[in-house]
């Protein structure tokens, strides 16, 4: 038994090769027990146990380098390897193990990483800091190469590489092939460039060439010449990389520790920005998630994959797959509706589009930025696109949310899945800024649909009813299994808005997924309600019913400052109402990772936590 809490870089160094097998051998025991019962991303973890066993033996995180995680759901082995072995069956829950890069969490987890594509950027400024301030230490980033279709990456890229910074690049490769060599002579050479020994022998050529009086420097020149044209007739793309200023080692398969070690060691010696171009397999060691990792990417608890493509069009069971479907049927109808996604066409539900219409199905890969302004100018150019992002990343697109579609009031529609809370994710990944995000920007439209027949109806109206940015917010899952008959009237689809009054003097108003629960609870506490379909721009007409009531309630699975609550008290004062707003929703934090009902709970947003506030007198 090896791992442990305080297994560290001075132990795993020591370590023999049949050791450090070993401890990989535990380390995917550990991953795979753990997820299989948490839930969380598992092909990508298994995939990078030899590589952070590597990184640990080379980079020394306690005597001061540095790794960096892209996106962080692969650090699950770093976690372990950084005195987290004994928490680590709290992954992912309520005050445990986050499942991505957290620095709260441990000093090791040198970045905060949720979102791809981020981790150049700040490895270069990390290792620029230390540089600056006289601190000795090496700089790590592994970045997948899902991640270089984001263009943070390549901006980073251009900045860092003819830098003197001691900044290691590890590219970890599991699906695409960024250099493809010939023949077994290239094979060689790029093995021979893996090793420490090929940069020290370097050196000590320079410095002897440089030391011959008159013909010491053109022959070294013509040397470095020589092997330049040589290396462009070996390798088709790997200059890409060296053009930009990086040292390129690899490729090196990434489960071989004994080639890892010696190319990382190379890096590290080298002192300055390198790439290390590393192979692996999604899901290594466990054969269900070898032979279908993009099943395997992320499970849910109990050890059940997350299943995006659905065996029945007719059966959907999330709202994913309902946006989806629906798609399908309006793009039937109407050739100018096209679809687009930023590398996540099954999570939401935009494979089907893609089966029926490949020629209007467009995935930008990891580019959110791009996504927007490409849906502006196929608007532009008269066509109708649906860009279907997750709340989260949808942040990463506010810029050219205004200045590319809303100031010409360009007319895209935005199909926000998993808005609200997401769960188990963390902070990172809640879909809490894009009511505030998007009520800032003039020009849109927001619907928040409560039911699978909602989201169809709200679809077609943003599409077809709108003239700029239309948005249209759904929560991650199903819709409720079961609705008793007498809150079957509040929950049926509705145009703008549903009301129920019984001249109470308190009114709820709410939206979206937790409309079931505020109906409940205005029931047991003898309130009336409202539930809002177009939350923005908020419409006089509901404005006018609450301005009747003496104290309203809005209810917010959303961040409070910006959202729809300080929108309706805004509009009450400057009507003249005096009605008296409170608003319960998350109030200038960051929500952590629990389940939905938890924070439903931790919110005051489940059917309890609502009655007893619409009860409380204030």
């Amino acid at each position: 038994m090896y791992l442990s809490d305080d297994i560290d870089h001075d132990k795993i160094s020591k370590m023999t090769l049949s050791q450090l097998r070993k401890l990989c051998k535990e380390l995917r025991g550990c991953i795979l027990r753990t997820t299989l019962k948490n839930g969380g991303h598992l092909s990508s973890n298994l995939g990078t146990v030899e590589l952070t066993v590597a990184l640990h033996s080379v980079f020394d995180v306690n005597g001061g380098d540095k790794i960096i995680w892209d996106v962080g759901h692969q650090s699950y082995a770093h976690k372990l390897l950084t005195g987290r072995y004994s928490r680590f069956d709290t992954l992912r829950s309520k005050d445990g193990i986050s499942g991505f890069s957290r620095p709260e969490e441990s000093p090791s987890d040198v970045f905060i990483s949720g979102h791809s594509s981020t981790s150049v950027s700040a490895a270069y400024g990390i290792s620029e800091a230390m540089r600056l301030r006289g601190e000795n230490g090496a700089v790590a980033a592994v970045v997948g190469d899902g991640a270089l279709t984001g263009g943070m990456v390549y901006e980073a890229l251009n900045n860092a590489g003819k830098t003197a910074s001691n900044l290691t690049l590890v590219l970890n490769d599991n699906a695409m092939s960024i250099s493809k060599n010939k023949g077994a002579l290239a094979r060689y050479l790029a093995h021979i460039r893996s090793t420490k020994k090929y940069y020290r022998a370097k050196e000590h050529v320079k410095s002897a060439l440089s030391a011959i009086p008159v013909v010491g420097k053109p022959l070294e020149e013509m040397i470095t010449d020589a092997k330049r044209l040589l290396k462009k007739t070996l390798y088709d793309s790997s200059n890409l990389f060296e053009n930009l200023g990086f040292t390129y080692i690899g490729p090196v398969n990434g489960h071989d520790l004994e080639d890892l070690i010696e190319a990382l060691s190379a890096a590290k010696y080298v002192k300055r920005p390198c790439i290390v171009h590393v192979f692996t397999q999604k899901g290594k060691g466990f054969k269900p998630a070898e032979e279908n990792p993009g099943k395997y990417h992320a499970i849910g608890k109990d050890g059940e994959a997350v299943e995006y493509n659905s065996d029945s069009f007719f059966s959907p069971r999330t709202y994913s797959e309902v946006f989806g479907q629906e798609l399908v049927r309006i793009g039937k109808k109407d050739k100018r509706v096209c679809a687009i996604t930023a590398a996540m066409k099954y999570a939401v539900g935009l494979n089907y589009f893609k089966d029926f219409f490949p020629e209007r199905f467009y995935d930008t890969g990891i580019a959110e930025q791009h996504s927007v302004t490409f849906a502006a100018g196929l608007s532009t150019g008269g066509m109708l696109p649906v860009f279907a992002v997750y709340s989260t990343f949808l942040q990463r697109g506010f810029d050219q949310i205004i200045h590319d579609c809303a100031i010409e009031k360009t007319h895209i529609t935005l199909a926000i899945d998993r808005a609200g809370f997401v769960g188990e994710d963390g902070e990172t990944h809640q879909g809490i800024f894009d009511v505030p995000m998007l009520r800032s920007v003039p020009n849109t439209t927001i619907f928040a649909p409560a039911s699978f027949e909602e989201l169809r109806s709200c679809l077609k109206r943003a599409v077809y009813e709108t003239d700029s940015i239309a948005a249209v917010r759904y929560p991650k899952g199903s819709e409720p299994l079961y609705i008793e008959e007498k809150y079957k009237a509040a929950m049926s689809p509705a145009r703008d808005y549903y009301y129920s009054g019984k001249k109470s003097g308190v009114v709820a108003v709410t939206y979206g997924r937790i409309s079931l629960n505020c109906v409940k609870a205005c029931e047991k506490s003898g309130a009336d309600f409202i539930r809002l379909v177009k939350i923005n721009p908020i419409l006089n007409e509901t404005i006018d019913i609450i301005g009747k009531y003496s104290r309203a309630v809005v209810f917010e699975e959303s961040s409070k400052s910006g959202g729809i609550g300080e929108g309706i008290a805004s509009k009450l004062m400057e009507a003249g109402y005096e009605t008296r707003v409170e608003i319960v929703a998350v109030d200038n934090e960051f929500v952590p990772a629990a389940s939905v009902e938890e924070q439903f709970e931790m919110y005051g947003l489940s059917e309890n936590k609502m009655t007893e506030r619409l009860l409380k007198k204030r």
